[in-house]
């Protein structure tokens, strides 16, 4: 079985996720490409996107957003996604036992009396006016017949699990900052939620598989786990197994991929390129040394936006007063110094509409 070394599992990666050519491809089909982007932070998402397409308009992602064909909802990992519309109704269902038992793992005291169904039943009937809440005002008006778990974790039962939401727009638009608003998903789309199949099939975890392999592989089956957060998965890669070819890294596991997915050689050069805070890039993986080495490793939980330079994490930037402020991890060569500043630049001049162009490389070039 062929080994792929870190760099070409690199390359491969950038590739997949639009970071070694910058695509001209639209804003919606983007996001479905990549699965979603995490957007726990609101602003996150036009980052990962101006990096990844040509002449990225933020206006673009807004009108997306209003017009219902992108979604901010508790998805893969229980985290908050970017997704299109479509795929937050196919998906939805399938992550519902996910859903549940994370938050049950957090407050598994508060809501161990606590019958779902009847909590589930009595939030849909609260939110059946349409008129849109925050998860305090939805556990307010629960409480009264719960009051024993407390808002937070009657809030984030009701919100991150049994009752499919989205977050409403102005939320997650454009240099807007916004609270959030919930709203069923059903109701903001007015197309219900794929219900979920008959067991002893998985359609939609057979489609996992493949949009997976198409934005990330190659990788293990340990590695959309990590992804997804769905344990049930085996099934559906092994209804699929045959429509894969696969490989092996360097520490011996299986990686599966699909035939025709572009795998670079391990040579071709890598832009810089900046990544917001928790990007999928590297979430993705549960293996992530393929982008990041392991002593950096925790920097990708803890929310800290990254700079590859030869298309791996090296070095952290924030921005201070319309400057892009590199912080590098290690010493940069002069060329690389270059090509950091003039990206930076870029990125500047994009969060600031053009008011900036200012970056600040925290430690010089050797």
């Amino acid at each position: 079985m062929t080994v792929l070394g870190a760099k070409a599992l690199n390359r491969a990666t950038l590739a997949r996720q639009l970071l070694l050519d910058r695509a001209a491809t639209p804003v919606l089909d983007a996001v479905a490409h990549l699965c979603g982007l995490q957007a726990q932070e609101p602003q996150e998402p036009f980052v990962g996107l101006w990096s990844r397409l040509r002449a990225f308009d933020p206006a673009v992602l807004d009108d997306l957003l209003t017009g219902r064909r992108v979604v901010r909802t508790h998805l893969m990992r229980r985290t908050v996604h970017l997704l299109t519309a479509d795929d937050a109704l196919a998906w939805r269902s399938r992550h519902d036992t996910m859903l549940r038992q994370r938050v049950l793992s957090t407050y598994r005291r508060e809501l161990a009396e606590i019958d779902l169904d009847e909590l589930a039943a009595a939030a849909r009937a609260v939110l059946a006016d349409g008129e849109p809440r925050s998860m305090a005002e939805i556990a307010r008006a629960l409480a009264g017949r719960w009051p024993a778990p407390g808002l937070r974790a009657l809030g984030e039962l009701v919100v991150a699990a049994l009752v499919p939401m989205v977050q409403l727009p102005p939320r997650g638009m454009w240099r807007v900052r916004s609270g959030v608003r919930n709203t069923p998903l059903s109701l903001w789309l007015s197309r219900d939620i794929d219900p979920p199949v008959p067991q002893g099939t998985d359609p939609v975890g057979e489609a996992l598989v493949r949009r997976y392999l198409a934005a990330f592989g190659p990788a293990a089956s340990a590695d959309l786990r990590a992804w997804c957060g769905l344990a049930g998965l085996p099934a559906a890669v092994a209804a699929v197994r045959g429509e894969l070819v696969t490989f092996r890294d360097e520490r011996g596991r299986e990686l599966l991929d699909l035939p025709d997915a572009p795998r670079p050689d391990p040579g071709t050069p890598a832009p810089v390129r900046f990544l917001p805070a928790f990007d999928n890039a590297i979430l993705g993986y549960l293996d992530r040394n393929r982008i990041i080495d392991d002593a950096h490793r925790g920097l990708s939980v803890a929310g800290a936006r990254v700079v590859l330079v030869d298309g791996r994490v090296a070095a952290t930037w924030i921005v201070e007063a319309d400057i892009v402020v590199v912080t590098p991890l290690r010493d940069f060569t002069r060329a690389e110094h270059t090509a950091v500043t003039e990206e930076g630049q870029c990125l500047a001049s994009f969060l600031s509409g053009n008011d900036s162009d200012g970056v600040q490389i925290a430690v010089p070039f050797r």
